[in-house]
């Protein structure tokens, strides 16, 4: 494709919508030709900040106004499929936040269209573009086999955080919403293939289905012999200690991210600033002397300087760009994804069912 400039409509506008749509208008090479959100007219906030951009409330409308030539789809996960295959169809890129769909065979069905289509898709993987996590990542590799990984995000949220998560339990479970990210990280390190699947999960409040449940805590097992946990938690009733927890550990020693967030008064958990942000990291060497002490201390990698939410939103959609116009391949990142998905499904099937799920290769 020519260097011209790409056309994006944005499909969802809450905090992710909104910082997407606050990178494109930012980044040269692509133009922001309109915003699609319910209720779309009574967004004042959003002529404010995007004066003059069109608003429409139905994608369908959208497409036929606009033709875009790439589309950002931020919606809830239940309608990502649908408007990913009518942004496909209508000739459009696409870009959708994680997780690409609420089954692992309409997210199988968004890759093969967007293959047979030759159109970039981008899935909103944050942390791959997160230098302090890729860091992370190549320390882990480091630590030898085979790797224990300790991870949650637990947000404790009232008001409208806990609103959006309400809107988002009708049909993801915390495990599944944010449990692509950390099971994405965890596949990076081990390189291995993950085996089985045992999660639990609780039902803490009323006012979600009784079939759903708002917090989960899932283990894996990969062929390599490492094993990973990770927990998520959403609601006004979850504890702040320890929300965030970033671990891997190997007989070589272990990395962890140290958050210096404080447990105040004032909950920090449910904002997105503090999902991505690490502060340091902190590398413990296992070697002992010849007394039996540590041979070396501990290494704390400051990290101070790294990107922050906006920052991220901004690099993700230059790749994004990058794709479009054929300069990086997203194939391995579409078979990453899929393999993410997996395993957070079987760990949703392990709750409701109480059984360990095998992994088919």
């Amino acid at each position: 494709m020519s260097e011209a400039c790409v056309r994006v409509l944005v499909v969802g506008l809450g905090t992710m919508g909104t910082s997407h749509a606050r990178a494109y208008k930012a980044i040269e090479g692509f133009e922001l030709v309109g915003l699609c959100t319910h209720r779309a007219a009574a967004r004042g906030d959003l002529e404010a900040e995007f004066p003059g951009v069109p608003r429409f409330d139905l994608l369908d409308e959208a497409l036929a106004a606009t033709r875009p030539d790439a589309v950002a789809i931020c919606a809830y996960t239940e309608h990502h499929a649908a408007m990913a295959l009518k942004a496909l169809a209508a000739g459009a890129h696409v870009f959708c936040e994680k997780p690409l769909a609420d089954s692992l065979e309409a997210a199988e069905r968004i890759i093969a269209t967007a293959r047979e289509a030759k159109k970039a898709l981008l899935i909103g993987y944050i942390l791959r573009v997160h230098p302090s996590w890729s860091r992370f990542v190549e320390i882990g590799r480091t630590l030898g086999k085979p790797l224990v990984m300790r991870m949650n995000l637990n947000q404790q949220s009232a008001g409208s955080f806990w609103e959006v998560h309400k809107n988002l339990m009708k049909s993801t479970s915390p495990l599944v919403d944010c449990g692509v990210h950390y099971v994405d990280v965890m596949c990076q390190v081990t390189g291995a293939r993950p085996v089985a699947v045992h999660a639990v999960g609780a039902r803490l409040t009323g006012e979600i289905a009784p079939t759903m449940y708002n917090y989960g805590h899932l283990d894996i097992t990969f062929d390599d012999g490492s094993v990973g946990w990770y927990e998520a938690g959403w609601g006004p009733m979850i504890s702040e200690t320890a929300h965030f927890v970033k671990d891997i550990i190997g007989p070589n020693g272990s990395v962890s991210i140290v958050s210096q967030e404080s447990a105040g008064a004032t909950s920090k958990s449910a904002d997105h600033n503090t999902h991505t942000r690490t502060n340091a990291l902190r590398i413990h060497h296992a070697a002992l002397d010849a007394n039996g002490a540590f041979a070396k201390p501990d290494d704390v990698l400051s990290t101070e300087d790294e990107p922050g939410h906006q920052d991220l939103c901004n690099r993700e959609q230059q790749l994004f760009l990058e794709a479009i116009r054929g300069e990086v391949d997203l194939t391995r990142r579409h078979e990453d994804a899929l393999n993410s998905l997996r395993i957070v499904f079987a760990a949703d099937e392990s709750v409701r069912t109480g059984e360990v799920v095998r992994l088919s290769r």
